[in-house]
Order: C-alpha cells, then sequence, then structure tokens
C-alpha cells in the first residue's frame, strides 16, 4: 500500500538549512564541485553541527511522539548528489532525527518535486531554489545563516512568527503603500476593511498549522502562533476579519506600526520568523531563526 502525506504537515527542507554547512559551501564556491565532493567523502564520519532550521525541525517531529501519531514528515531536499550525501544522513542519524527521505537532484531545481511530496513548507538557503518554489506557488523561505548560537531549544511548544502583509496575505496592501505612500494605504485599508484579504504565499501553511492544533486540546496546543506585522490602528482592523474569514487561529498578535521587530521576536522565542523584507529578518537572525520570503517573480512592488 503506497504511504500517503495527506494528513500530515510537510516539511521539505535543504540540508544547508539544517546543518551549519558555511565552511562546506565556501568550500565549493571557491574551488569547485570536485574539491566540494572530496571533501565531504573525507569527512562523512564528522558530524554537522546543527543550522538554523534544526530547533524547528526537532520541535516539529517532536509533535509525533507528543500525539501518537504521524502529523509532520520531514524529507530533506538537496542539490547534493548521493555519493556527496552520507554526512549528512549520518547527522541525522546522531541526532536522532526521524527524517528517512530525500531529494538529491545532483544540481538540479528542487522546485519540481516538490509537489510530488505534498510539501506545506520549504526552507532552503538556496535564492534561486526558494524564488522557483515560490513561483510554483509554494510557501518557503530563504532562510539565514547560523550565525550564533540561538537559546536552548523549546520542544514541548513550537513558535512560529509570521509578518501579514506578502507573507499570510497577498502583497495587493503593499503595493498601495510602496506606490502611493503611508495616507493612500490607510485610506485604502479604512474602505476595505469588511473585504478578506487575498491569500499569500504562507496562507496555507498557516490553515494546515491551525488544523494540527485541532489534535490537542486549546490549553494544551503544541504549536504557537504570532503574528508580527508592521501595520497599527485602523490597518488592524482588516486584518482581525481576514483571520475570522479563514477560520485560523493566530495566538499572539503584534501591530508594531512600524517598531523594530527584533526585540518582540527574541521574547515570543520563536523558531522560526517569517517576513517578505531583509530590513527585518536579518536583524531577527541575531536572536531567533529567520527566513525571507521573496516575492513571485515580477511581483516586487519596490522593482
Amino acid at each position: 500500500m503506497a504511504v500517503s502525506f495527506e494528513n500530515c504537515l510537510v516539511v521539505g527542507i535543504s540540508s544547508r538549512a539544517l546543518f551549519d554547512l558555511t565552511k562546506e559551501n565556501e568550500i565549493f564556491e571557491k574551488e569547485g564541485l570536485d574539491t566540494y565532493s572530496t571533501y565531504q567523502i573525507e569527512h562523512e564520519d564528522d558530524v554537522l553541527k546543527p543550522g538554523s532550521g534544526f530547533a524547528l525541525v526537532k520541535a516539529l517531529l517532536h509533535l509525533n511522539t507528543l500525539s501518537q501519531q504521524r502529523l509532520v514528515e520531514v524529507i530533506i531536499m538537496s542539490r547534493n548528489s548521493a555519493d556527496t550525501s552520507l554526512r549528512v544522513f549520518r547527522s541525522i542519524e546522531h541526532y536522532g532525527l526521524d527524517i528517512t527521505r530525500a531529494v538529491l537532484s545532483g544540481g538540479e531545481s528542487l522546485a519540481n518535486y516538490l509537489e510530488s511530496f505534498g510539501v506545506d513548507l520549504f526552507l532552503s538557503a538556496d535564492e534561486e531554489d526558494v524564488q522557483n518554489a515560490i513561483d510554483a506557488g509554494f510557501a518557503a523561505g530563504i532562510i539565514y545563516p547560523h550565525l550564533k548560537r540561538y537559546p536552548a531549544e523549546q520542544l514541548q511548544q513550537i513558535r512560529i512568527a509570521f509578518d501579514g502583509d506578502a507573507v499570510l496575505f497577498s502583497d495587493e496592501s503593499e503595493k498601495i503603500y510602496q506606490e502611493k505612500g503611508l495616507k493612500a494605504f490607510v485610506e485604502y485599508e479604512r474602505a476595505n476593511a469588511k473585504k478578506p484579504l487575498p491569500k499569500g504565499p504562507f496562507a496555507n501553511f498557516l490553515k494546515t498549522l491551525s488544523k494540527l492544533q485541532e489534535n490537542f486540546p486549546p490549553n494544551q496546543a503544541p504549536i504557537r502562533t504570532a503574528l508580527v506585522t508592521a501595520r497599527n490602528a485602523p490597518a488592524q482592523e482588516r486584518v482581525i476579519r481576514t483571520l475570522r474569514a479563514w477560520n485560523v487561529r493566530i495566538d499572539e498578535a503584534f501591530f508594531l506600526g512600524g517598531m523594530q521587530k527584533k526585540d518582540i521576536l527574541q521574547k515570543f522565542g520563536a523558531h522560526i520568523f517569517f517576513d517578505d523584507q531583509d530590513i527585518h529578518t536579518e536583524p531577527a537572525s541575531a536572536v531567533v531563526p529567520a527566513a525571507t520570503v521573496p516575492y513571485r517573480d515580477g511581483d516586487n512592488p519596490k522593482e
């Protein structure tokens, strides 16, 4: 009988997002594929250190233990060849991660395989792969390198934070702000306060998380979500009404009105934060794992 992930949250993650492969990537970029391959084979018994996406993956997989059923499936998706990937698999085994499936594309784009596995979220350090995933309609983020050791992993509750416009919601309102300014944006949001915002690239991912939360008592849910947005009054009304119309749960919401997001995210203790702008994800990555969500090709309001 064929395996189905129909009722699972499926996460595709690159080896460079799961583990710290900074040195290895430098070898690849400076000295080429042959030198990189030789290095990986010579060091395939050396365990890799955790990368930026490690804590999130470990916490998500822990849901399977808490629920005693398969709620999460994690798939390694890498441009590496099979021959250079033994080190990754041995590191997965070392850390006791329940990851048994992989796509090793040998340098080819990974976007073609996302639909085949029913991927709900794709995380990678490769901008091209993430852009291709976004263009194909998948929730995807370019994860920042593991610049420092983040606080100790919290396995009992997964904390995921999202920006609003161009992440959970479409970039419709963001474009008005970028093209016509704050006053026009506020007027537009007032006029459309009762009209739900169109879905953004992470809307379905949030809905999947909300559905997973239903497997647990409300006061014991091991997933906690937060909206961290630059919006403030009166533009918050449309956001609240949109989430209500979608019938999804957001546990905490922060309408910051242009304040820096870094401190809020640190206090929230996010396993990961998704935002469309580097001016937010880069400083946030100093305290929590963070990933930039690119616009669909040709949709960037700043271009």
